[in-house]
């Protein structure tokens, strides 16, 4: 019989995250720990990758070593508790619990070149961004790679599609969560896992600056994101407590060099708000400081959130900001607006979860 992970967890048992392992980990695993042959572990992976939810599934395997298996190991899973779909177009938001209770977020969109999650690094997140709903409900906990996996999993098995884009732009900051994260990009990028190249895979980070040097050293092929949202140190100390920690000089200076490095463009997320950060002066500003660097920059206008009163620029403003821009040689375009009725922003859905709860 498998015993479930809670009961396990209750009783205190030592129980590992199977999912969580890569296939060479695994067979070295079975091999010297449970002397069993290495063809075990690679017809346990398959199952793993194929997103299988207890031991039982795995039908070509006895039913003795299933239950010797579920004792010693966990098989993580990304539960659907909610799901909404934009009846504009077809966007997906899952809120999803996890073993321990806790609920995270997830987005599927639907583009021309496929379908794209953007997934969860963090039940919660640490930043406290002004803007982003996420922080206003609190930070719990890091996800281990299997939980980050068990979303995509999870979203392709319900809606019965290939994902084949992955954004770290969820709940959470990916470099806060950093060993973690990197494991999950090892393990979903693998021929032998879901085999999602890096090339497609999007990281984006509030700037963390120790972190960017040490991701620069992975020498992975994926994109950066870096969530930039103002040109100075004044106004993006106002909304992203982390620029005191890293200014804005110190952040663009990792920025040159790891886009030197690398070979990569980075991707500048701005937030444009009305009054705020959106003016012409703040464009000149960006331009001059961005000027030369491998870059792109991503104008999203604001997402309403309870609990602030900023408002979206007008699209008038969105169109002087990318000319002003363009005169630094700096490509700017705004990003296209998914899901808009189903609050597709992540955070929205478990912090109204949570206060329903209480």
């Amino acid at each position: 019989m498998t015993v479930s992970l809670s009961v396990l967890l209750e009783r205190g048992d030592r129980v590992k995250d199977i999912k969580s392992y890569s296939l060479k980990e695994l067979e070295e695993e079975f091999v010297t720990e449970l002397n069993l042959p290495r063809f075990r572990a690679k017809q346990v992976y398959k199952w793993l990758t194929l997103g299988v939810e207890s031991f039982e599934e795995m039908t070509d395997i006895s039913k003795e070593l299933r239950n010797n298996l579920s004792n010693t190991y966990y098989i993580s899973v990304a539960t659907i508790e909610k799901k909404l779909v934009s009846v504009y177009d077809k966007t997906v938001k899952y809120l999803f619990k996890l073993y321990d209770g806790e609920f995270i977020e997830s987005v599927v969109m639907n583009y021309k070149h496929g379908y794209t999650i953007c997934i969860s690094t963090q039940v919660g997140c640490k930043m406290g961004c002004s803007f982003c709903a996420t922080g206003k409900s609190g930070f719990s906990r890091n996800l281990t790679p299997s939980e980050m996996l068990s979303q995509i999993q999870s979203a392709q098995k319900d809606l019965e599609i290939r994902i084949s884009n992955i954004v770290l732009m969820g709940m959470g900051e990916p470099l806060d969560n950093y060993a973690n994260v990197i494991k999950f990009l090892r393990l979903v990028s693998s021929e032998d896992g879901l085999n999602i190249g890096m090339r497609h895979i999007s990281l984006s980070t509030c700037g963390l600056v120790d972190k960017i040097y040490e991701l620069e050293k992975e020498n992975l092929q994926l994109t950066l994101s870096v969530s930039l949202h103002a040109p100075n140190n004044e106004i993006r100390s106002q909304t992203m407590p982390v620029n005191r920690r890293y200014p804005i000089e110190e952040l663009l200076k990792a920025c040159r060099h790891y886009a030197d490095t690398t070979g990569r463009r980075i991707s500048f997320e701005y937030a444009m708000i009305s009054g705020v950060n959106d003016s012409d002066e703040c464009a000149r500003e960006l331009g001059k400081r961005l000027k030369g660097m491998l870059c792109h920059v991503n104008l999203i206008p604001v997402n309403n959130v309870e609990g602030n009163s900023y408002k979206k620029s007008r699209i008038d403003r969105q169109k002087r900001f990318i000319e002003i821009l363009s005169k630094y040689y700096i490509t700017a375009t705004v990003r296209r607006t998914l899901g808009s009725d189903i609050n597709a922003s992540c955070g929205q859905l478990r912090r109204k979860t949570i206060s329903d709860d209480i």
